[in-house]
C-alpha cells in the first residue's frame, strides 16, 4: 500500500484532537477505520508515529515531523484545488440578449464563490446543450423535450410587438393583439418566441416566413415580411431603424427557462452555478 492523502488527514485530526474518538468524527469514519488507517501508515512508513504509552496520544519524535509535513502538504493541496476550480469555467449558452437583472445578479454571486461563467452564443444552444457543447443554456423556446435535459423556468418576459416601420400597423392606433391574428408572421424557428398557437384564433393557413436566428428575424420584419414579437428588452438592446416596436395590452409573456443536463450528472462547477442562478430566483420572478 502506498501513502495516501487519507492517511495524512487522520494523523493530523488524530495530533490536532488528542483523542481517536474526536479524531474519527473529524474527517468522518469510526472509530477503529480511524485507529486501522494510523497502524497502516506506520506500517507504510516503517516507523511509530504515535506514542500510546502515555494518557493522551501524541506524536513521537518521527511523528512530529510527519506531522509539520503532512500540515504543508495538506495546505498545499487545499491551495491548488481552489485554484484549479477557479480556472473551472461553467459553459453558459445563449441565442440572443440574455435577461437583465436575473442574470447580472447570477453572474456576481457565482463569480464571488470562485467561479467563472464562459458565454457561448449559438443559434440553437438547446442542441448545444444536448451534444455537451455548453454545461447550461437560457433560452425561451426549449425545442423537443428530451429526458436528458431538465428545464427549469425561470421568468415570464413581458414581450412587445415588432413591425415594419414602413407598416400602417407602426401608426394604427388601439391596436391590440387579437387583431394581428390573419397577418402574415415571422417566425424564428430556432429560438423565437411567437408562433401561430400565440392566438387562440389565428387562421388557417396563415402566411409564416421563417429564419434561424434573431438578426435574420429583425431584417425580415425590416422588409415587412410579417409581424413578430419578442420580449420588451430587445426594444433598447436590438434596435432596428426600419423596426417598430410597440406595447400591447392584451399582449401574452414569454417564459424564460434555465436547462442543464441531467445525464451524465452536472459537474460540481455547473451544480454550483445552477444553485446560485436558483438561489436569486423571486417566488414571482420577472426578468424583463
Amino acid at each position: 500500500m502506498d501513502l495516501q492523502i487519507r492517511h495524512l488527514e487522520a494523523f493530523v485530526a488524530l495530533c490536532e484532537e488528542g483523542t481517536f474518538t474526536r479524531a474519527a468524527a473529524r474527517v468522518h469514519v469510526s472509530q477503529p477505520s480511524l485507529s486501522r488507517t494510523i497502524q497502516e501508515l506506520e506500517r507504510v512508513l516503517d516507523c511509530v508515529l504515535i506514542d500510546r504509552s502515555a494518557r493522551t496520544p501524541g506524536p513521537t519524535a518521527s511523528g512530529e515531523l510527519f506531522l509539520r509535513r503532512s500540515r504543508a502538504i495538506l495546505a498545499d493541496m487545499t491551495e491548488l484545488q481552489a485554484e484549479m476550480r477557479a480556472q473551472t469555467q461553467v459553459r453558459v449558452g445563449f441565442a440572443w440578449l440574455l435577461p437583465n437583472d436575473w442574470f447580472a445578479a447570477t453572474r456576481e454571486r457565482y463569480e464571488q464563490l470562485g467561479g467563472q461563467l464562459k458565454l457561448l452564443r449559438s443559434d440553437n444552444p438547446t442542441a448545444d446543450l444536448r451534444d455537451g457543447a455548453v454545461d447550461v443554456a437560457v433560452v425561451r423556446n426549449v425545442g423537443p423535450v428530451s429526458g436528458s435535459i431538465s428545464w427549469r423556468p425561470i421568468g415570464a418576459e413581458k414581450r412587445v410587438l415588432a413591425v415594419s416601420a414602413r407598416s400602417s400597423l407602426a401608426r394604427t392606433p388601439g391596436l391590440r393583439w387579437a387583431d394581428l391574428a390573419h397577418h402574415p408572421l415571422v417566425i424564428n424557428t430556432e429560438s423565437g418566441t411567437t408562433t401561430p398557437d400565440c392566438w387562440p384564433d389565428s387562421a388557417p393557413g396563415r402566411e409564416t416566413v421563417t429564419c434561424r436566428n434573431l438578426d435574420e428575424w429583425i431584417e425580415l420584419i425590416a422588409a415587412d415580411r410579417g409581424i413578430g414579437a419578442v420580449p420588451a428588452l430587445a426594444a433598447h438592446r436590438a434596435p432596428h431603424p426600419e423596426v417598430v416596436y410597440r406595447e400591447l395590452p392584451d399582449i401574452p409573456d414569454s417564459t424564460l427557462y434555465l436547462g442543464w443536463r441531467r445525464t451524465p450528472e452536472p459537474s460540481r462547477s455547473t451544480r454550483r452555478f445552477l444553485d446560485a442562478a436558483v438561489e436569486l430566483l423571486d417566488p414571482d420572478p420577472s426578468t424583463s
